[in-house]
């Protein structure tokens, strides 16, 4: 058996650390504006997953979140329904309000990631995004793989 490099062992805390990071500096940016990462998430899986998100689909998508299972996120949209930032019972789609507050909340964020990421080369964020992807991909593969029950030999 051929020994993985070192840098192996490297990634998997080097990658903690980061997101733990960058967690704070989002926490911290968000609260400037009075909102939750919670509530963040809302926005950005709805803002990327189109107009009609199946509300089940996000339910399932916030509840792997590290702090919210199925029951808090269902209270999270009916929180952000009756405060007019998202509508929908199926399907959940921004309201007008919801998508200004995510506009300026995107903009806000965005200045403090350019911040942090304008020191390096474009070339070497644009190599650790789709690396960072195409791992999050093939360990989303392999754990569906390894879900799906055994065939029965026929």
């Amino acid at each position: 058996m051929t020994t993985p490099p070192a840098v192996f062992a490297q990634f998997g805390p080097t990658l903690a650390f980061a997101e733990r990071a960058l967690t704070a500096v989002l926490r911290e940016h968000l609260a400037q504006r009075d909102c939750t990462p919670e509530t963040w998430y809302v926005f950005q899986l709805v803002s990327s997953r189109g107009p009609e998100f199946p509300r089940e689909a996000l339910i399932s998508d916030l509840a792997g979140s590290r702090n919210l299972d199925s029951v808090s996120a269902a209270e999270l949209l009916a929180r952000l329904e009756a405060e007019g930032l998202v509508r929908g019972r199926t399907h959940v789609e921004l309201t007008a309000e919801g998508e200004e507050l995510y506009s300026g909340l995107r903009e806000h964020v965005l200045a403090g990631t350019a911040r942090l990421l304008g020191q390096f080369d474009i070339h070497d964020i644009e190599t650790t995004v789709r690396t960072v992807r195409a791992i999050t991909e093939r360990a989303a593969e392999e754990q569906a793989a390894e879900e799906q029950p055994a065939a029965t030999p026929g």
